[in-house]
């Protein structure tokens, strides 16, 4: 098993870069950019410090790979500067991989923030040993609208601020509403919120304990295609995956094939234990809102599929479904390649 180093904290005060190794909004939509980097500020009293790539389109972003791996490199070689912020996500991110220097990396673990697309820079980093933070986008939970989720803030400033996030308490509410950025007014509301009903506790009821790998579905599925950087089944021996759906909604049958996929390639059953973030249900598209009771019906289909495929390959690991993580809102940043303890019996969740 290689050695992990987890970053040194953030402190109030410090600088943070801030980045767009994925994709970002179009220019249009920079109050949004902007209210995110006020929340920084203002919240959690950092220096956000912009990187070339943090404001350049989508279409120029798509074109230079290469200076987006360059603004990575960059910024976790800066000494002035504490943590490296995605804004956003996207769905090419695989393609900066061949232009970062591993080295650079290893040799400046900093603390980096980001999630969905940003799968292939979390993976990428637990290869070279270095925990990096799932969740803490600046366009998403920094600059959610109306305020910042008082869990996002509790969370996000445990995942700067301390050297170990503690016991995940389960959040009361969340929404998997998209944000209406192009009317500048909606940020000053708040996005349909529902009630939670806690997590689901499936599984074994042994707790389990080890060193978490994962992020979003529809990206790791591009890193079993392209399987460069993909650990071999017995490096994950011990771990813990963390699994995610984003807002492209897949079907649950799709996860299922994907599940057992990887069930038969022998990488299931080598996980101690499988985190599930809450699924959303609802897409960005302009056609309408799903019902709340269709909204139900998907998530439920989605942890059943889950807790099927589970149980036929590694029926030994516990499974906890509806975390927060991922899609939905609000989130705690996982450690991903930081451990995690697993507790069933007392329905507990502690990231070391």
């Amino acid at each position: 098993m290689q050695e992990f180093v987890t970053p040194p904290p953030v402190e109030r005060g410090d600088s943070v870069a801030v980045v767009a190794p994925a994709s970002n909004a179009p220019p249009e939509l920079s109050h949004v950019y902007e209210l995110g980097l006020e929340r920084m500020r203002e919240t959690f009293d950092l220096v956000p410090v912009e990187y070339p790539t943090a404001t350049k389109d989508p279409e120029w972003l798509a074109d230079h790979p290469e200076e987006r791996a360059q603004d990575v490199m960059d910024a976790f070689a800066d000494p002035d500067v504490s943590a490296v912020v995605a804004n956003i996500g996207g769905n090419d991110q695989l393609r900066i991989l061949p232009h970062l220097d591993p080295e650079v990396l290893r040799e400046n673990p900093t603390r980096f923030y980001g999630w969905s697309d940003n799968t292939n820079l979390a993976c990428y980093l637990w290869n070279q040993g270095i925990v990096s933070y799932y969740g803490g986008s600046t366009l998403l939970e920094y600059a959610m609208d109306g305020e910042m989720f008082d869990y996002s803030v509790e969370y996000i400033g445990r995942a700067l601020f301390e050297e170990s996030i503690g016991e995940w308490e389960p959040a009361d509410c969340f929404t998997d509403q998209p944000g209406d950025w192009e009317d500048p007014r909606s940020l000053d509301y708040h996005r349909d919120i529902e009630p939670s009903d806690g997590r689901t506790w499936v599984g074994a009821e042994e707790p389990a304990e080890g060193r978490i790998w994962g992020g979003c579905f529809e990206v790791l599925d591009q890193w079993f295609i392209h399987d460069e950087w993909l650990p071999e089944p017995e490096e994950l021996e011990g771990c813990v995956l963390a699994l995610e759906t984003s807002e492209a909604l897949p079907h649950p049958g799709i996860v299922k094939g994907w599940l057992q996929a990887l069930g038969e390639a022998g990488y299931l059953e080598r996980f101690d234990a499988v985190l599930v973030g809450r699924a959303t249900a609802r897409n960005h598209t302009p056609a309408g809102d799903t019902p709340a009771h269709e909204r139900a019906e998907f998530r439920d289909q989605h942890r059943q599929v889950v807790e099927s495929v589970i149980g036929t390959y590694n029926p030994d690991a516990p499974v906890v479904m509806d975390c927060e993580f991922g899609h939905t809102y609000p989130t705690c940043p996982l450690p991903i390649g930081g451990e995690v303890r697993v507790d069933p019996a007392a329905e507990t969740l502690t990231l070391q």
